[in-house]
């Protein structure tokens, strides 16, 4: 019999590494451009270290403000994964601090993305492993339980299975589904040269083109009024 809101799965379909190192080096902005714009987590969740992080998501579902299974989680994580917490956005207590960032970090965890807060922030971001969260208070999390581990979550705006690949710079996290990732790397590296020859021709002065949007523009009967 199925115990729904309080199970744990530990085996997870990873993502190759091969399939995960297209990414390396791809901005996450490119990648969402290559999914329509519509493939990035809510922008409260967002870099809290300064760290990117690329690998499978190793989901987490927890009570509001209670990380227990979060601990049970990075015990049974693989090098490499990242820890990805829905904590129903709950901005009163921390999930995560020095504690916990210590013990994932010495068990090469490749980072955490946190539908909720950090604590302990002066020395967690100086760590090396990469953190995304919505924020920080000192208030610490209740250890009751209940929570699931790899079920399927949504955290900002987005549902992210277990083995996903998690993607986050700077700009934000993105989430990709391993059997589209192939093609969304061939996308973003279109994407990318197309844009840096047109960062050279600005640079070398030659202004952008923009003929399209005139072009838009009169195909949408926008009026253009000249002035004085």
């Amino acid at each position: 019999m199925s115990n729904l809101g309080y199970r744990v799965i530990e085996n997870i379909k990873r993502p190759s590494e091969e399939l995960m190192k297209g990414f390396e080096r791809l901005q996450v902005a490119n990648i969402d451009d290559s999914m329509n714009r519509m493939g990035a987590i809510n922008e409260s969740i967002h870099q809290m270290n300064g760290r990117n992080v690329l690998g499978p998501a190793f989901t987490v579902k927890v009570p509001s403000g209670d990380n227990l299974m979060i601990f049970l989680a990075i015990e049974k994580a693989k090098p490499g994964d990242i820890i990805v917490i829905d904590g129903d956005g709950n901005m009163e207590r921390a999930l995560v601090g020095e504690m916990l960032a210590k013990f994932a970090q010495s068990k090469k965890i490749g980072g955490f993305v946190i539908n909720g807060c950090i604590r302990d922030y002066d020395v967690v971001h100086k760590m090396e492993i990469p953190i995304f969260a919505k924020g920080r208070t000192p208030n610490g999390p209740f250890r009751n339980g209940p929570g699931e581990i790899n079920t399927p979550i949504s955290i900002g705006r987005k549902v992210i299975f277990p083995g996903d690949i998690i993607i986050g710079d700077s700009d934000g996290v993105i989430v990709v589904r391993p059997e589209d990732a192939k093609d969304l790397q061939k996308k973003a590296i279109e994407i990318e040269q197309k844009e840096a020859a047109i960062i050279d021709r600005i640079e070398a002065g030659n202004g952008m083109d923009i003929e399209w949007i005139y072009k838009k523009l009169e195909a949408e009967n926008c009026e253009i009024i000249k002035g004085e």
